[in-house]
């Protein structure tokens, strides 16, 4: 029982110390419970302390990635870069966070929208430069360092302003017809230029002269610009920023994020927030860098300069281009169909475009100036065709009637003779750049002067091109005609001519006046006397101030001896004159058409009065021309060829080596028409107006020459030799014929022939052909006295009678086929009878007219031997005269057949 109670006790003893030890183990379980909870909940306070810093350096990049918002919308750039290279560096130090890997790709976007933002900025100094938007740029690109780039970027700019611009101004104009704006939506540029009407390409040209002239400005002033030595606004973050700025640039470009290596001192440290700016508040020395030898100007004077130099180097590029689209606007068919008034005024506007372009690139403007020269020949050749056929027209119903003295007087030609003759005025622009050089001295001298002083005088002065754009509708009001006198043309009615003449007085065209009503402007257009055809005004004719001033150098048969079509020709050759100063690159092409014109008129009238199908003495009238004469004919026919047509080709085979004796027109298109005879009255008024316009233009000779280089003076040498000086040649041809018509002796050469000569004794009665040709010179003069010309005139007619009198005897006698040495004292007695009765008639010495005609007979009596040397020294004697007067005398003096050919061959 004892081992059963110590076991009961060892049990019981044994509960107690299991009990105790589960005690002690539970309180043990919980104490160590405890000591976990509190160990986790240390480790978790730990990670929470960690992550405070990291925490606080997310919540300062949202606050950065805040302000670079605010500050781009702001406009301050450069405050914006200087915190996205903070904003990047905070980035680089939590590259592993995802949320900061967003960020970064949120900067990539940022960065480009930003950029984007900025070259609307540069787009909008480049359209209108302006200091503060440029500067702008420039800190901002010179920021990131890409300085370059920035350079790059304006120049492209510049060329897309200049195509988009120029396309826009066009696209615009066009557009104003609604009806086709759908058509015309999506036409190109060249497309756009072959549409412009008529009526508005003048505005076309200046709205695209101002646009490019607005860019140029910009261009230069962007090129010019110079950075003064003043306290700069835009605040950096410290010195250290500014010198390391190429390294923030470097990183942005090898990264694509723009990061920066700026130093991160003023930023605030991990876990200790100081300030909700996401820029630092630090300052270098209170805030701006004011002094001129800080990083921050050297960093913006280096990408100025830069700069500038980069667009010094591309400006040519820039005016190429500029000039490329004012050539295709200028290929523009109503380019060369507008009226000569519009022409010259935008050859004005072109030619002070063309010198601010080559003050604006430094070089010469070759390429532009040769399309020019272009353009005006194609102007001036529709101009000349058109002149050509007005004056064709005018020829055509010309009745050949002297027009009133009265009439004539009030016309000047001052710019044909060189009197002073006043330029087209030019237009209102206020520039003194946009006037027109009006010589080779005075184009020289601008040029000099322009490219001495840059382009800065045309930005002092302004665009040249804008006033003109503001007033381009009412500018015809306030321009003056081409021609001192009236510009129009005559239409061929000489009675209706009075009204179209005149000349423009200094106040009767009147530039308008903004405090003038349109109801005065409009009287005042009611009461002008004509209105001009090249301008299109209304213009007033100053009677007195003409007259004296034309009158003083013009004789009275200039004021009597104009025709309708002489008038028409010397106004337009007088405006050729007028244009040869105004349109100096061309001005040999106007003066090659003053020769045309006068070759025209000249031609006309040698076949008015020039052409008769068989003379009185039997010859063709081409064998009566002289050599000269039949040289000018030859030479208009080459020049004119386009002019005068002919059914069989060319009017005049040329001159050749092989055969010196030019030939004339057999046959014409242009011309009096088939069956047009003229009376004596327009046959002399034929022959004295051509006269007189050669006179005119002899006076204008020395005036001619001075306006063409010495290159072209050549030009007028040949024209005056070949052409105008063979004048006398064409009115003495015009007068014989004149007077073979008038003088009807044709058929006297056969009956003279014909008539008996072989006689064996003479008798004491003359033949009488010698009374029938006395009674058809008596008729021929009363037809002069009753013509109605001038008493000079009647006695010129009178000699060339005589002188056409002597021939017809002398082809007559040549073909006389038997004569005895009676018959040939007869001839000489029939020849003293008709000198001594046509000495009634005419107040000369008719015998020696006749010495041909006696020394003719009297050749009957020489030696055979003598022949050849007496038809040498006789060459007014035909060859066919020659020889038959030397077969007469074979037969009749029983001449050997071998003796008579030898003497033949020789003379042939």
């Amino acid at each position: 029982m004892n081992l059963v109670r110590e076991l009961e006790i060892d049990l019981k003893v044994a509960n107690v110390i299991c009990m105790n030890g589960r005690r002690h183990l539970t309180s043990s379980i919980n104490e160590v419970s405890r000591d976990l909870v509190v160990n986790t909940d240390s480790k978790k306070k730990q990670a929470l302390m960690d992550l405070l810093p990291v925490l606080a350096e997310l919540l300062h990049a949202q606050d950065m990635q805040a302000a670079l918002e605010s500050l781009v919308e702001e406009g301050n750039y450069c405050k914006a870069f200087q915190v996205l290279s903070e904003y990047l560096q905070l980035l680089d130090s939590f590259s592993e966070l995802s949320a900061i890997q967003e960020m970064s790709r949120g900067v990539e976007v940022w960065l480009g929208r930003t950029l984007q933002k900025l070259d609307s900025l540069l787009l909008g100094v480049c359209q209108e430069f302006k200091e503060e938007g440029y500067l702008t740029v420039v800190d901002a690109y010179a920021l990131i360092g890409d300085v370059s780039g920035l350079a790059e970027k304006i120049q492209s700019f510049f060329m897309q302003e200049v195509i988009s611009e120029t396309h826009s101004v066009l696209k615009s104009i066009v557009h104003e017809d609604q009806d086709v704006h759908m058509q015309t939506s999506r036409l190109t540029y060249s497309d756009l230029c072959l549409q412009i009407p008529e009526s508005k390409f003048r505005q076309c040209l200046l709205r695209t002269l101002a646009v490019l002239f607005k860019l140029m400005c910009s261009y230069h002033e962007i090129m010019g610009f110079q950075l003064e030595k003043k306290v700069l606004e835009c605040p950096t973050t410290n010195a250290k920023l500014m010198e390391d700025g190429t390294q923030y640039s470097s990183s942005v470009e090898e990264s694509g994020t723009a990061t920066s290596s700026a130093d991160a001192s003023g930023r605030t440290e991990s876990g200790n927030v100081e300030s909700h700016d996401p820029v630092s508040e630090s300052r270098n020395d209170g805030g701006a860098t004011s002094s001129s030898g800080s990083p921050w100007y050297q960093l913006r004077k280096e990408a100025i300069a830069f700069v500038s130099q980069t667009l010094q180097r591309g400006r040519k590029n820039l005016w190429q281009l500029t000039t490329s689209r004012v050539s295709v606007l200028l290929s523009s068919s109503a380019a060369s169909s507008t009226s000569i008034h519009q022409f010259l005024k935008n050859y004005e506007d072109l030619n002070t475009f063309i010198l601010a372009g080559e003050a604006f690139c430094g070089v010469e403007a070759v390429e532009f100036r040769q399309k020019l020269k272009g353009v005006c020949e194609n102007y001036f050749a529709a101009f000349h065709r058109q002149n050509i056929s007005a004056l064709k027209m005018v020829l055509e119903k010309e009745t050949w009637l002297r027009l009133p003295p009265e009439t004539v007087q009030i016309i000047s030609f001052a710019g044909l003779v060189g009197d002073g003759a006043p330029l087209i005025a030019a237009s209102d622009g206020k520039s003194s750049n946009s006037r027109v050089l009006h010589t080779d001295k005075s184009a020289n001298a601008l040029d000099m002067g322009a490219k001495k002083s840059g382009f800065s005088p045309w930005l002092r002065n302004g665009n040249p091109f804008l006033l003109k754009v503001s007033s381009s509708p009412k500018e015809a009001h306030n321009s003056s005609p081409l021609n001192g006198a009236a510009s129009g043309e005559y239409e061929g009615n000489v009675d209706n001519r009075h009204g179209d003449i005149g000349s423009p007085h200094n106040g009767d065209v009147n530039h308008i006046n903004g405090s003038n009503s349109i109801a005065e402007e409009e009287n005042e257009d009611l009461l002008a006397d004509f209105i001009d055809e090249d301008s299109q005004l209304p213009s007033r004719i100053s009677k007195s101030s003409l007259s004296k001033s034309y009158s003083s150098h013009c004789s009275n048969d200039e004021f009597t001896a104009q025709t309708g079509s002489s008038l028409c020709l010397l106004r337009s050759m007088d405006k050729y004159a007028r244009l040869m100063q105004k349109l100096e690159i061309v001005n040999v092409e106007f003066f090659k058409g003053i020769c045309q014109l006068f070759e025209m008129f000249f031609y006309y009238i040698f076949e008015a009065f020039g052409q008769q199908n068989m003379s009185s003495s039997g010859k063709g009238s081409t064998d009566s021309l002289t050599y000269r004469l039949k040289t000018s004919l030859s030479r208009i026919t080459q020049d004119c060829d386009q002019w005068i047509k002919t059914s069989s080709g060319s009017l005049l085979s040329p001159l050749s080596h092989t055969d010196v004796t030019p030939t004339v027109p057999q046959s014409s298109n242009f011309g009096p028409p088939a069956g047009t005879s003229f009376g004596l009255k327009e046959r002399c008024a034929g022959a004295d107006t051509v006269a007189l316009v050669a006179r005119i233009l002899h006076r204008s000779r020395t005036h001619l020459q001075s306006l063409l280089l010495k290159s072209n003076t050549a030009v007028v040498e040949d024209f005056f030799v070949h052409l105008v000086d063979s004048v006398p040649d064409l009115t003495e041809h015009i007068h014989r014929t004149t007077t073979r018509i008038l003088l009807h002796i044709n058929g006297y050469v056969d009956r003279i022939a014909n008539a008996k000569w072989e006689l064996k004794e003479l008798g004491m009665e003359h033949n009488g052909y010698v009374d029938l040709l006395l009674g058809e010179f008596k008729h021929y003069k009363t037809r002069l006295a009753h013509g109605g010309i001038h008493k000079e005139v009647q006695d010129l007619l009178l000699d060339y009678g005589l002188e056409i009198v002597a021939e017809t005897l002398i082809e007559g006698l040549s073909r006389v086929k038997r004569c005895t040495d009676e018959g040939r004292a007869l001839m000489s007695l029939d020849l003293q009878v008709l000198i001594n009765g046509l000495q009634h008639f005419v107040s000369i010495n008719v015998k020696p007219k006749l010495q041909i005609v006696e020394a003719f007979i009297k050749a009957y009596y020489l030696p055979e031997t003598e022949y050849v040397h007496w038809a040498r020294a006789h060459p007014e004697y035909s060859k066919n005269q020659i020889l038959g007067l030397i077969n007469l005398v074979a037969t009749m003096k029983g001449w050997k057949r071998k003796t008579r050919l030898e003497v033949l061959e020789k003379i042939e």
